[in-house]
Formats: structure tokens, C-alpha cells, sequence
């Protein structure tokens, strides 16, 4: 009878066998990170569409509430909501009735802002923009700005509340990087309601 000791005979077969495995591991390693690297893109897309969705829904369920008279400074405060975005690197903009970029070249202020209501846009960093639309209603987005006395009031409105409001006062845009809780309050001014930026 022979010992376990001095039985050689499988020993030169688990280098080899070792080697498979290994190399088996390391295939399915590269199919599972190339998966990843597929299916990526698509998951933070959608992640993406799904907060820009949401702030919609926000935006829309304030569009009846009460609009605070900008013109009567002891006016109680307007509906408000607060959108909150955690989008990723990758996303350059996310805009509010605007389109900041018409040109499609990453630059801001390079030309004229051109208006669309009811629209909100979001822009990658490649170059490639996606829009949604908001049903209903018009929608008139405008950024805030705090006066002398500490209160809200609508971009350019300082001087006098009986100034029109111009296409280029309109629009509200959150440049990267698009993360944190941004406040909007529906305001009126003029007999025109405006969902007005707190930020």
C-alpha cells in the first residue's frame, strides 16, 4: 500500500489546473466590467431623467397655489417647492424656461438666450441636450434676486414693478455642478404669475 506522502502522481496536474481557474476568473472579470461599462450610461440616464421628472411634478403642483403680489411689499409668501438634484458630472446645465445655449458649444454667454416656456433642459457635457416639457398652463420661470430690505423680488424688477419684464430677465439656469436644494416661489407682478428662483 502506498502513502498519501509519496503519491506524486497529481501533483504536476494542480499548477495547470490553477492556471485555468485563474485564467476562467479573469475572463468573466472582463465580461462583467465591460457589462458594467455598458450598462452604465443607461443607468445614470435614467437616474438623470427620473430628478428632472420629479422637479417637473414639483414645479407643476405649485402653478395653482397663491401667487405673491411683488408690488405690495407686506404680501405673505407664495407657493413654494424645492427642487433638490444630486445629477453627476457629466451634466453641464439644467435650465428653466430657457435655452442658454443655442449654439451648442458649452459657452453660456456667448449669444442670446433664446425663451421656452414650459420646457425644462438639461445639457451633457458633450454636447448632447434633453428636453421636457411641462403640460398645461404656461409656465413663466424668472430668477430672484434679494432687494435692499431682504426680500425676493423678480431679476431686474428693482427699480420699478411697473416695468415689463423682458425676454432676456427670463429663464433660470443652474450651471454645473447641478447638486443641492433649489427653492422656487410663485409671485405675480403686473397681473403675470411667474415661478420665480430663490438662488
Amino acid at each position: 500500500m502506498r502513502s498519501l506522502a509519496s503519491d506524486t502522481t497529481a501533483a504536476d496536474t494542480i499548477p495547470m489546473k490553477l492556471i485555468l481557474y485563474l485564467g476562467l476568473l479573469a475572463a468573466v472579470l472582463i465580461l462583467l466590467i465591460q457589462s458594467w461599462n455598458t450598462a452604465n450610461p443607461a443607468l445614470e440616464e435614467a437616474r438623470i431623467k427620473a430628478q428632472v421628472e420629479a422637479a417637473s411634478l414639483a414645479i407643476l403642483s405649485i402653478q395653482d397655489g397663491y401667487a405673491r403680489n411683488t408690488a405690495e411689499s407686506h404680501s405673505p409668501e407664495g407657493t413654494m417647492c424645492t427642487l433638490k438634484f444630486t445629477l453627476p458630472d457629466s451634466v453641464r446645465y439644467i435650465s428653466f424656461g430657457v435655452d442658454p445655449d443655442p449654439d451648442c458649444n458649452g459657452q453660456l454667454g456667448d449669444s442670446e438666450w433664446i425663451p421656452e416656456n414650459n420646457t425644462i433642459i438639461y445639457q451633457y457635457k458633450n454636447g448632447v441636450k434633453k428636453r421636457l416639457f411641462l403640460e398645461g398652463k404656461t409656465v413663466n420661470f424668472i430668477k430672484g434676486e434679494i432687494d435692499s430690505q431682504g426680500n425676493w423680488m423678480l431679476s431686474g424688477s428693482q427699480k420699478s414693478t411697473q416695468i415689463p419684464i423682458t425676454h432676456e430677465k427670463m429663464g433660470v439656469v443652474i450651471e454645473y455642478p447641478v447638486s443641492g436644494d433649489f427653492p422656487f416661489e410663485l409671485v405675480m407682478q403686473n397681473g403675470v404669475r411667474y415661478t420665480m428662483s430663490h438662488f
